[in-house]
Formats: structure tokens, C-alpha cells, sequence
């Protein structure tokens, strides 16, 4: 009997049935048996085979009759539009065989016994057999019913699955492909419904998406049926957790961003088909993070246990129930872009010019394009598309794949880091920057932008095309070296991005930067959140810290996730982060800050570095920066973060700053806390020896170091030709700061732009037995090459 082959149940299949129930499938059976006793949540459900498909098209003769519609296309007898409908208008017209609708109405009884429902409500998809391949997604290019229940209804649906097998887009992703068209079958996979629709659901990278930096976990979520998140219907939710930590029990969620979630895909009001809707969410789910931290790491945990399984990284989507508030993974397949990139190259964008930005969301890709917008917001309309466009709509789906191939960057209102538009622009690697908002409203055909996607997590929309370079960096046969080479790294957002870079770690992270850019608020007015007189700035304050009942955590929760990222671009190699290290007027210019800044003549020699950090006037919010620092090394895992203290005028000073950090939870030696100090003013260079007995090393700064042993303000055009690092005063301080601190046993760095700049200060420094240079990403090779012939030399 040939029956049993029309059925697989999911729990008899795995890797090895590709050929019989689709990539999908098969991935669903896999996930069931490989991984149930893990602890994966995956519904239970049952495949059509490919069998059966086979047998449906014989039983309707339907295969001379594909052909002759193909065949007609190929000659360019008949459109791809007519093609298409033409054949999916033999699968509505065409009968099941008896034997395999008795199987199916079978199966479907026995689904709906597992559950003990009289009418099981399912999802059913599609799965063709060349479908989630490593090399080739498909993405979206089947169809998925969902909240389908009733026998009837079950067989319709599959139906409709067959026929989808030939929607235009399919057809042209094959022809593109090189796939027969009658060598891929379809399987159809009947699985129980997750009960999303009363909760949220999303997709997971167990990779990161952008720049395939292999240790995080990308989670992406909305409130109801997980299509609108893979639609790009929404912006949703997006979470970042860092895999290595998460294995030893800590709690490493380096990225919380909230989404706007303004829609969500529920179940409807009628019974039997059609029975999905789309209804606008409320504002309290929309200031609502959609899963919990023990939710976020629950996920992040299965990534990791799927990505070891397959030994690949991984593309899944996951629900969680509203009625039971488990957590489900409901599909896996590899992750078909970052994972076939070619290693040993590095490709970095550069804007050459300055522009308006006009609009920004999230960045897709690392490249830059410019060109002329041409906005499209109909499938109806692509024929509109101009080749080498700037492409701007709502969203897109797969109807849109033939024209997002032929333009240069695209820009859409909706969507997050896993939505259609996403995943298609990296597969066919085109800048995309998603979920402006607003970006089809406030933009118009044929207006001159340059799209940015190379200055980290956020993409910019420039009026004007304007100048940028591309630069390959090619990172095979790159010398080691004695002197560590390490980086500065200005912002959480751009750390991913470089780290295939050859380097030992991260020689300064700047706290303020981070401070500046993703919290936006003076410390001092979240402690006294209550009592400001500002009001603006209170109302300011109130609506950025939704969700925190206590301001300060607002501080802390942004901070330290900010650090953490950072800390886990290089883990675990040393990250040295520079505590706050603001001027007056700029503290002034944060939210709320001008209630707690005076004016000062001179800022740079002012109220600035240690001096704040036991002053009455800002030690609360200084607490604030520690209890990040603490979190991040005790509870997120990143014992590799270095405490270093700014501007430290005096020696008394230092163990006054020592004993205030040490009341905030950070003790030198503790969970292996080192704290370094700068090295950038005259005291700290004639009293090193005695700044080496109390730091656990130096970082120089030699911008500023330069600028108070010559008297020369750095940034004066006029005095340009003074200010130079490698003058003897300054070459002599730093020989003498090096030597001090290799008395006591202490490292000694450099973070200034110095060794970036001049290869002759590089050479120096290795001569003077610098112990590491932090360099600007984009020098790292150049100068490390530099640094092996220096040190080739002197060994000879």
C-alpha cells in the first residue's frame, strides 16, 4: 500500500527526509526528535510528502499541462503573471486522490486526539523539497494558512500550499536559481497552532545578523501571530544575548530595544476560513517589552542548543502561548547570508562628506549607496522601479524580490532586523534601512539621498548624494605581534562590526559616548527625578523611561547593556572602559543637565574626570556608573571590563577616588577587577611611580598629554604646526611614564590618535617598550604590520 508514504508525522522525520517533506519539515521532525529531550518546546503536527504531492498531479494530469505554461514563458510566448496564474488555476480546479484525502482527514483526527480538541486549529505550510537549504532560503516563497480547523478546511488549505508552488515569485526565484520546476515537490506540514495570537512570537538568529559576528543570539518579537515580524508588517521588539556567558549561568542580555509593535495579527471573530485579522495594539503594549528576561535567555539558550546540533548557524521562529505561557520553537533552518560569507576580507564603507540626515531606522548590510528615491508603494506599481534606485514603501514581501535585486539601497516604514526586506537585502547584499516610520510620507520620487549603513546599528538617510569610499581590507598573513594591537571603540553600535579585525582587546570604550547616545539624560537629574524645576526636561524624562519606576535604573539597565556589548565584541580579551569623562558645558547640554552645571571659562581644565566622582555635587550620579560597571562584570559575566579613571589630577586624589569606588561594589583584585588610570596631564607623568602604586596600569592619552606639556590647544588651526607628539618633551614624559610602571609591574598603553597618524610615533613607542596601542579601527592593519617590521628590527 502506498498510503503510509502520504503521511510522515513529525516525530518519525529528520535531516535525512529533505528529499521527502521539504526543508522545513524535515527541520520541524529534527527539532521533535533530535531535540525534545533538551527541553525544546516544538508543536506536534504531520507532513504531506512529496509523494503525495506527486500523486496529486498525476491523478489531475497536471504536469504536461505546468509544462506547456512553462514552456511558453521560457520562449517569452506569455508573461510570468499569466503563467503563474494559469497553473495555480489548475491546483484550485483539481481533486484530491481518495486514498490520500482519507489519509489527510485521518491525520487531522488524530492531531486534533493529541490535543484532546474536537477540531485542532493549525498552521499549515508549505515545504518544498529545495526549500531552507544552507545556500538558498526561499524565503517566503510558499504560502502559509493560518488558524485553519475542520477537515475541509485542512484540505483546502494544502490545496492552496500546491498551488503556491507557483506563485510568480517562486517561479522567478527558481528560473534565478537554476532549479527544475518539476523536480522540486512540495510537502505540506499540518502543525498545531501556538496560541500567539493571545501573547507574541518572533524570529531568532543564533548569529548576528549584520555583521556575523558568531557569539551572540538575535531575538526579534510582537505581540500576536509571528507573520507580521517576518512580513515586516511591524517594527518589532529586538533582543541581543551573548552566547558564550549564557552557557555559564550568567545573564549576558547586552541589547533590550523596544519597537513601535503598532499592529498584531490575531485570530478573527468567524469560525473556518479567514479567520486572521490585523488590530492596532493598545499603548500599553505598545511601551511593553513583549517577553521577560527569563524569556530572553530561555531563547537564547535553545539558539545555542539547535546551533550546536545542526553545527551551523541557525534561522528559527518561536511563539509563546498566551493561554499557557510556554514558549514554542515552531520552524528552524540555517541562516543562508553572514554564514556563506567569505572569511580573510573585510569590506568597510566611509561617508567623505557631510550631509542632512533626514531620516533614520535600523541598518541592514554595511555598505552605502546613493541615488534617486523612487517610491513605490504597490506591487501593483513595481513596473515603476528604476534600476540603481533608492527603492521607499511601507514594506515589502516576496511579490517584491523581482525589483529589490535591480535597485541600490532600499528604505521601508516598517520592520525589524529579521523582517522580509531584511533578510532579502542581505541575501542579495543591498543596504537596507528599515522601520523609519515614516520614511514613504516624508520622501518623494526622484529626490537625491545617500543611504548609510556604515555607522552601526543605526541607518541614516542623507539628502544628497554624496561622496563615500569602499575600502577592502584584506585580513590574511597579517603579522603577530609582542605589543599588543588594540582598538577604540566609540560606540555599543559599532563594535560587531569590526570583529574579524586582528586585536587583543579594546584599549578605550568612552563611557560618555555611550552615556550621550543611548541615554540622553543627565545621572543627576534621574536621582532627582521628583524635585526638578525644569518641567520641559521632567516631561522629557518622564516619556524616555517608560516602563522604569525608579529613573535611576533607567541609568544603569542602558549603561550597562551599552558596556556590555562592547565587553562582548572582544571577550574574552581585555576591555578597558574610560569612566565618565564629560566637560561642564557638555553634562549641560544632557537632559536636564543645565539644573546642575555651572558655567566655567575653561571646561577642559575644569570640573571634569576624578574631580566629579567624590564631589558632592555629582557623587550620586557616579553611583550610578558603578552599579553598571558591577552588573556588567557580575551578573552579565564580563570579567574582561577594566575600570579606568580619567584626568587624575593628584595622588591624594587617586585614593580618594579608589576608596568611593570601592563603597560602590568595585574593589581592585575582586572578581578580578582591575583599574587603570590616564596618563594624559604632567602630574601624572612626574609622579608616575607613585600612580603605579596604587593603578593597575596607564593608558595614555596623547592628544591631551601633547596638548598640556607643549601649552598648545589641540584644536587651533593656528598653532596646528605646534602640536605634534612626537616632539622630545613629549617622547621623554612618556619614556618615563613606561618605565615607572614597569617597576611596579604595570602595563602601559596608548589610546591617543597618535600611532594611528604618524608611523614614525608607532615606531617610537615600540622602541620605548610600549606594552599595547589602541588605534582606530580602520589603522589596525596598517599599523600592526608597522609595528612587526619595528620590532623585527630590534630583535635582529
Amino acid at each position: 500500500m502506498a498510503q503510509p508514504d502520504y503521511i510522515l508525522w513529525f516525530d518519525s522525520l529528520n535531516n535525512q527526509d529533505v528529499d521527502r517533506v521539504g526543508g522545513k519539515n524535515a527541520s520541524l521532525g529534527e527539532l521533535i526528535s533530535g531535540l525534545k529531550s533538551q527541553g525544546i518546546q516544538v508543536p506536534d503536527g504531520f507532513a504531506l510528502t512529496a509523494t503525495a504531492y506527486r500523486s496529486f498531479l498525476a491523478a489531475n494530469d497536471l504536469e504536461p499541462q505546468i509544462q506547456t505554461q512553462l514552456r511558453a514563458f521560457s520562449q517569452e510566448r506569455q508573461s510570468l503573471a499569466k503563467t503563474g496564474k494559469t497553473i495555480r488555476r489548475l491546483f484550485q480546479h483539481a481533486a484530491f486522490p481518495q486514498e490520500l484525502e482519507t489519509a489527510i482527514r485521518r491525520a487531522y483526527r488524530d492531531l486534533s486526539r493529541r490535543y484532546q480538541v474536537d477540531e485542532a486549529d493549525t498552521a499549515v505550510r508549505s515545504s518544498a523539497t529545495a526549500e531552507d537549504l544552507p545556500d538558498a532560503s526561499f524565503a517566503g516563497q510558499q504560502e502559509t494558512f493560518l488558524n485553519v480547523s475542520g477537515d475541509a478546511e485542512v484540505l483546502d488549505a494544502c490545496r492552496r500550499c500546491y498551488a503556491s508552488l507557483f506563485t510568480n515569485r517562486a517561479i522567478s526565484y527558481r528560473e534565478e536559481k537554476g532549479f527544475d520546476h518539476l523536480q522540486v515537490a512540495l510537502s505540506v506540514g499540518v502543525q498545531k497552532m501556538v496560541r500567539a495570537d493571545q501573547a507574541c512570537a518572533g524570529v531568532m538568529f543564533s548569529i548576528d545578523t549584520e555583521t556575523g559576528f558568531p557569539d551572540v543570539t538575535l531575538i526579534t518579537g510582537s505581540w500576536g501571530l509571528g507573520e507580521t515580524v517576518v512580513q515586516g508588517a511591524v517594527t518589532p521588539d529586538q533582543f541581543t544575548v551573548f552566547k558564550p556567558l549564557l552557557q555559564e549561568g550568567f545573564r549576558p542580555i547586552i541589547e533590550k530595544t523596544k519597537g513601535s509593535k503598532l499592529q498584531k495579527m490575531v485570530y478573527g471573530d468567524d469560525a473556518g476560513k479567514d479567520t486572521i485579522q490585523i488590530v492596532e495594539t493598545t499603548g500599553k503594549e505598545r511601551q511593553a517589552f513583549v517577553i521577560s528576561d527569563d524569556e530572553i535567555l530561555q531563547l537564547a539558550r535553545w539558539a545555542v542548543v539547535i546551533e550546536d546540533h545542526y553545527g551551523r548557524p541557525m534561522d528559527m521562529e518561536w511563539a509563546k502561548d498566551g493561554n499557557t505561557g510556554e514558549l514554542f520553537i515552531v520552524q528552524a533552518r540555517p541562516e543562508t547570508v553572514q554564514s556563506q560569507r567569505q572569511a580573510g576580507t573585510l569590506k568597510t564603507y566611509k561617508l567623505k562628506q557631510a550631509g542632512e540626515v533626514l531620516l533614520t531606522g535600523l541598518s541592514i548590510g554595511d555598505a552605502i549607496a546613493s541615488g534617486r528615491v523612487c517610491r513605490v508603494l504597490s506591487t501593483k506599481d513595481i513596473d515603476q522601479v528604476e534600476d540603481g534606485s533608492i527603492l521607499v514603501t511601507e514594506m515589502t514581501d516576496p511579490d517584491w524580490v523581482p525589483v529589490m535585486k535591480r535597485v541600490a539601497g532600499i528604505v521601508t516604514d516598517y520592520g525589524g532586523r529579521t523582517c522580509h526586506a531584511a533578510i532579502v537585502s542581505r541575501e542579495l547584499g543591498i543596504p537596507a534601512i528599515v522601520g523609519t516610520g515614516d520614511a514613504s510620507r516624508t520622501l518623494h520620487s526622484n529626490q537625491d539621498v545617500t543611504l548609510s549603513c556604515a555607522e552601526g546599528d543605526q541607518g541614516k538617510l542623507y539628502a544628497g548624494q554624496l561622496e563615500f569610499e569602499a575600502i577592502d581590507v584584506t585580513l590574511d598573513d597579517i603579522p603577530a605581534t609582542r605589543t599588543k594591537i588594540m582598538m577604540n571603540i566609540a560606540s555599543p553600535a559599532a563594535a560587531f562590526h569590526w570583529w574579524q579585525l586582528p586585536v587583543e582587546g579594546i584599549g578605550l570604550a568612552r563611557m560618555e559616548f555611550i552615556i550621550n547616545t543611548l541615554i540622553k539624560i543627565h545621572p543627576m537629574a534621574l536621582v532627582n527625578y521628583d524635585n526638578l524645576q525644569d518641567r520641559d526636561a521632567w516631561k522629557t524624562i518622564r516619556d524616555l523611561t517608560k516602563g522604569y519606576g525608579d529613573k535611576r535604573e533607567y541609568f544603569v539597565d542602558n549603561l550597562c547593556r551599552g558596556i556590555g556589548k562592547i565587553a562582548a565584541s572582544q571577550y574574552p580579551h581585555p576591555v578597558i572602559v574610560r569612566l565618565s569623562d564629560f566637560k561642564t558645558n557638555e553634562y549641560a547640554d544632557l537632559i536636564g543637565g543645565r539644573e546642575f552645571e555651572g558655567a566655567e571659562a575653561n571646561p577642559m581644565l575644569g570640573f571634569r574626570g576624578a574631580a566629579r566622582y567624590y564631589s558632592p555635587r555629582y557623587r550620586e550620579g557616579f553611583a550610578l556608573e558603578c552599579q553598571a560597571i558591577k552588573r556588567v562584570r557580575e551578573v552579565m559575566g564580563f570579567d574582561n571590563v577594566i575600570v579606568m579613571v580619567p584626568f587624575c589630577r593628584k595622588v591624594a586624589e587617586a585614593d580618594r577616588v579608589l576608596q568611593v569606588l570601592v563603597e560602590n561594589g568595585l574593589k581592585q583584585g575582586v572578581y578580578n577587577l582591575q583599574i587603570y588610570v590616564m596618563c594624559e596631564i604632567p602630574a601624572n607623568v612626574l609622579l608616575a611611580e607613585q600612580f603605579a602604586q596604587r593603578f593597575d596600569g596607564f593608558s595614555i592619552g596623547s592628544n591631551d598629554l601633547t596638548q598640556l606639556i607643549l601649552g598648545v590647544d589641540r584644536d587651533s588651526g593656528e598653532l596646528a604646526d605646534l602640536f605634534d607628539e612626537t616632539d622630545a618633551a613629549v617622547t621623554l614624559a612618556i619614556t618615563k611614564v613606561i618605565t615607572a610602571a614597569h617597576k611596579y609591574g604595570r602595563k602601559v598603553g596608548i589610546c591617543g590618535q597618535g600611532p594611528s597618524d604618524k608611523p614614525e610615533f608607532a615606531a617610537f613607542l615600540v622602541k620605548a617598550g610600549i606594552d599595547s596601542m589602541s588605534l582606530n579601527p580602520d589603522s589596525v592593519v596598517q599599523v600592526k604590520r608597522l609595528v612587526a617590521e619595528q620590532e623585527a628590527q630590534l630583535s635582529a
